[in-house]
């Protein structure tokens, strides 16, 4: 069995790979001073990259889990949302409103994603 681990530190990894899946952790946005719908954009970009490197994308999602700061914007995050993932195609999701670790974040993301048969 084996885990492939990308862009670690000694605290954690952005991703890793197992058994055909890859697991991304939470992601943040790069600029906190955007609206909701603005820092979520933000993310969305971020994961892509990372399903990239991994060797998927979000066509292959199964499994999202998003906090967010407040649920007063909770249609911001969605409208971000449903504009990005694949119609047809939407992973099971859970989102809930949570104090994240940096007050001016107002969204962080995790998803898991298949990666493509070859």
């Amino acid at each position: 069995m084996t885990v492939t681990y990308h862009d670690s530190n000694a605290r954690m990894s952005q991703i890793t790979v197992h058994n055909g899946t890859a697991y991304l952790a939470g992601q943040v946005p790069s600029d906190p001073s955007a609206d909701m719908r603005g820092q979520t954009e933000q993310v969305l970009g971020k994961i892509d990259g990372l399903l990239a490197k991994a060797g998927t994308s979000r066509e292959h999602l199964i499994s999202a889990q998003i906090w967010v700061t407040s649920m007063a914007e909770f249609d911001q995050m969605n409208a971000a949302w449903d504009g990005w993932v694949t119609p047809g195609r939407p992973p099971v999701r859970a989102a809930v409103e949570a104090k994240l670790a940096k007050p001016e974040w107002k969204v962080e993301i995790m998803v898991i994603a298949a990666l493509p048969e070859a």
